[in-house]
């Protein structure tokens, strides 16, 4: 039996050294050989065998699980279990059929197991926080890693102990992802995507958990509206969590920027502060949804880096809204951690790059990293090789879309297509690359449209 992660760090201890209820576990026990019907309210609760702290306890309640699903009409009792535990010849290891037994006596009321469950998880969650600062203060001592890292590890593991995941919780088999995967083919489509707030921009690609999604454009190409735009639609529209991440812009303009797409107050007037009546009109109307968008996290913190952010998504996730997509504007002003005296920029970028990606598989979200284009690119359609500092960028990203404005030659906004922008789909992992689509620009209002929609 592979041994809990928490009992390597209680070895020379006894039973009683590590936060746990005996009577606890034994009225959960009782209660489940007791009465079938707790049984399954129970292992909503209890995330695993290891749960439990005694050895004899986490095999007899997988023995009882075991049972339970191995028949539509399972027979759950001390007798039952026992034989169970007898076939597999670890029945004396649990103190024999008398224990069983003991533990039916032990239960005041089957009717509360799946309060008795509730003591017995928070006991091995106090457990695995015991465990996250044991282990991050042998690090401490061992000096094996800088701060931030070990820093970085013990908030994922105490990320672990608040969320109530373990290891039992990771399914990787074909067998356990099968049916899911047959019920989003059912549906027609992931649940688990995000939509863009441009239909004809959807019709070409979505975003999936885990995914990098890279967004460049020149100097004033409209990165930034993309990203606050699609910010808004998943926060405000679908009502889900959202962070941005903004290291060009400071609060108030990122404000300013918001409040003119949502409500459609020129942008010049919200930062000169020069609002006629109108104005104010469309700002009460826009008020209800910006007072209620507390899970709507811009974050202009001087200095951002990976571990900040990281660091900003585990406290949404901790207040109970854990972000459904993060939004980093833009990649090549984040700084860089643990810096070495012989990096270059490309290595810096490239190390952002990878990061940023990392950070979107371990919170199973889509990030979005908006980047900036070498000047070279200025005047002329861009292609993936633009990026500036690093072409780690290409690699690493699973969706690269390249934004580019059709101006004169002059530099100015006319001609045939102005007030046009192209979002040139130049990578995409999981669709039809090359694409091109053609949306309205709207500088005055910070906000992108579809075509034909005012």
């Amino acid at each position: 039996m592979t041994e809990p992660a928490w009992e390597a760090d209680f070895p020379d201890e006894s039973v009683t050294a590590a936060p746990h209820n005996e009577e606890a576990e034994m009225a959960v026990l009782g209660a489940m050989l007791l009465d079938r019907s707790t049984i399954e309210p129970i292992a909503d609760t209890i995330a695993s065998p290891d749960d439990f702290w005694p050895v004899r306890h986490r095999t007899i309640y997988r023995t009882i699980l075991e049972l339970y699903g191995a028949s539509r009409d399972p027979k759950i009792d001390p007798i039952t279990v026992a034989a169970e535990l007898l076939a597999a010849g670890e029945l004396a290891k649990v103190g024999g059929a008398p224990y069983l037994h003991e533990l039916v006596r032990a239960v005041p009321s089957a009717a509360n197991g799946e309060y008795y469950a509730g003591l017995v998880r928070e006991q091995a969650q106090l457990r695995t926080v015991l465990t996250a600062t044991r282990r991050a203060t042998q690090r401490v001592l061992a000096a094996a890693s800088t701060a931030s890292e070990i820093l970085d590890e013990a908030m994922r593991d105490l990320q672990a102990a608040a969320s109530g995941t373990t290891p039992a919780d990771i399914r990787l088999a074909v067998a356990d992802r099968w049916m899911g995967f047959i019920d989003e083919l059912e549906a027609g489509a992931d649940p688990n995507a995000l939509d863009t707030p441009w239909h004809d921009v959807n019709d070409v690609i979505e975003l999936k958990p885990g995914q990098l999604v890279t967004v460049g454009a020149a100097t004033g190409g409209g990165k930034s509206l993309f990203g606050m735009n699609l910010a808004a639609h998943v926060a405000l529209t679908r009502g889900k969590p959202v962070l941005v991440a903004s290291m060009e812009m400071g609060g108030s303009e990122l404000m300013a920027r918001l409040t003119a797409a949502e409500a459609g107050v020129p942008l010049d007037r919200l930062i000169r502060r020069k609002l006629d009546d109108n104005d104010w009109a469309k700002i009460f109307k826009a008020a209800p949804a910006m007072q209620n968008a507390a899970n709507f996290i811009l974050d202009d913190s001087a200095n951002l880096t990976l571990g900040k952010i990281r660091a900003r998504m585990r406290w949404m996730t901790s207040r109970g809204t854990p972000p459904a997509m993060v939004v980093a504007d833009y990649l090549q002003l984040m700084t860089p951690e643990n810096t070495k005296s012989n990096a270059t920029r490309a290595n810096e970028v490239a190390e952002l790059s990878r990061g940023l990606k990392l950070l979107a598989m371990e919170f199973e979200i889509p990030v979005v990293a908006l980047a900036q284009f070498n000047r070279n690119a200025a005047g002329r359609q861009p292609v993936v090789t633009d990026f500036k500092d690093s072409s780690a960028i290409e690699q690493d990203s699973n969706v690269i879309v390249l934004l580019h404005r059709p101006l004169a030659e002059d530099g100015s906004d006319t001609g045939e297509r102005a007030g046009e922008i192209d979002l040139i789909v130049a990578k995409n992992r999981n669709g039809a690359a090359g694409r091109t689509v053609a949306l309205t620009f709207q500088g005055h209002y910070a906000r992108l449209r579809s075509m034909g929609r005012l």
